[in-house]
């Protein structure tokens, strides 16, 4: 679990960026747009990107903010400069490593704990009659993540940063705004009984350029109430939710940037499911890829690892055998089960086809390796025979065990939650 201090850590770089353009100059030049250029909505933010490049020249000499304001007579107060994280494990220099991921909607997700967005913005902004850009902005967003093995509770650190501009004559880009508005809703069909999430007081930051410039950053923090360990009744209090951040932009002589609705959004399960997820209770990102790692030059799993790896790419070579045979897991996820019975059966079904190729294995140091594991879904009793079976050496066997086992706890894997399984060599 992130303690308050590596949470801070990871989000102490959120204003370098800014306060380094500081040292950039610019001109300010006025640019007309033809009538075949218009937006849609006359008069509003666009993004550049809409924009023929020809029709963005003059308009294309970005100014630092603050350097801005004393070109046109008023002074910003110094920006929070923070050092920039030197940590190679920090979530936003990590983020930046994965940009693509990271500019979009749903943002990259590091794992079942960690998120991050990172979403540059290109816009320029006409007058109310749609003719004449009379400005452009450009600004980061950034919104990193926080669920917690051990806390029904989510944290957001968002900001608005690296803020340039350019404007003609005319227009103060002192007076445009940017606003960030969060908002969540609970999915009543797939949680348990009477699902609550509690919203932070302050879900919304609607501000003019400068107070963004000055304190980049706010936080918000989302929580579940829960009403004790149940889990032994069978009620593990799940909540599924999703928190989605609107961003608006304005200027007084210009409508409202008009695409900015559902920039981000978060999909989160709380649950209070007991030791069956490792720590009785906490909050997962549901969109996070999990993933079971072994490689065959691990001593301690080389045979499982070959095992899993001839099932999902030369199934041919592998029991029982039909014609056609595919094995899921790699590129088709597995889904964890609870059900003790339902496992049974699925070691009985592969003990079964182990003894049916190699016969009785008594008196030896071997097991009867299966995979699909008896712990998913799609293990041997489930009728397809879409698995695998191999008679490898014990130890091996019990390790990779431990490993899948690992996998479900270190990620609060409840029943049905899906993962991978990667070979590597």
């Amino acid at each position: 679990m992130k303690t308050r201090a590596a949470l801070a850590r990871c989000a102490r770089g959120a204003v370098t960026a800014a306060a380094l353009m500081l040292l950039t100059a610019a001109t300010t030049v006025a640019q007309s747009v033809p009538p075949t250029a218009q937006a849609s909505k006359p008069g509003a933010f666009v993004d550049a990107s809409s924009v023929p490049a020809d029709q963005l020249r003059g308009l294309d000499h970005p100014i630092p903010l603050a350097d801005y304001a004393r070109k046109h007579g008023s002074r910003l107060a110094a920006p929070h400069a923070v050092a920039a994280p030197d940590d190679p494990q920090d979530l936003r220099q990590q983020c930046a490593a994965h940009a693509a991921q990271a500019n979009t909607a749903t943002g990259w997700i590091k794992s079942r704990f960690e998120s991050c967005q990172k979403r540059p913005y290109d816009l320029v902004v006409r007058d109310k009659n749609g003719t004449t850009s009379i400005g452009r902005l450009w600004f980061d967003m950034w919104i990193l993540g926080f669920s917690y093995d051990g806390s029904r509770r989510v944290d957001y650190v968002a900001s608005i940063e690296n803020i340039r501009v350019q404007t003609v004559p005319t227009e103060d880009a002192t007076k445009w705004s940017v606003g960030q508005h969060f908002r969540h809703s609970i999915d009543a069909s797939n949680s348990d009984p009477d699902p609550q999430v509690t919203a932070p007081q302050t879900t919304a930051r609607d501000e003019l350029l400068g107070d963004w410039d000055r304190t980049p950053q706010w936080s918000l923090t989302y929580t579940s109430p829960d009403k004790g360990p149940l889990f032994d009744q069978g009620k593990q209090q799940r909540v599924y939710s999703t928190v989605v951040m609107d961003l608006s932009v304005a200027s007084p002589n210009a409508a409202p940037y008009t695409d900015g609705v559902d920039a981000y959004h978060s999909n989160v399960r709380y649950d209070y499911a007991g030791k069956v997820a490792g720590k009785f209770k906490g909050t997962v990102f549901t969109q996070a890829r999990v993933e079971l790692v072994m490689s065959q030059k691990d001593p301690e799993v080389k045979e499982s690892a070959l095992h899993i790896y001839d099932a999902q790419n030369r199934p041919e070579r592998t029991f029982p055998s039909w014609p056609g045979k595919t094995v899921p897991g790699a590129k088709e996820p597995l889904h964890r089960l609870i059900n003790k019975d339902i496992q049974k059966a699925n070691r009985d079904r592969s003990i079964k086809e182990c003894e049916k190729v190699w016969g009785k294995y008594d008196g030896t140091d071997l097991q009867c390796d299966e995979y699909p594991f008896a712990s998913t879904k799609e293990g041997s009793a489930k009728g397809d025979n879409r698995f695998s079976v191999r008679l490898i050496e014990g130890a091996d066997n019990e390790a990779g065990g431990r490993r899948l086992d690992g996998t479900y706890t270190l990620n609060r894997m409840l029943d049905d939650d899906p993962f991978y399984v990667k070979i590597t060599n």
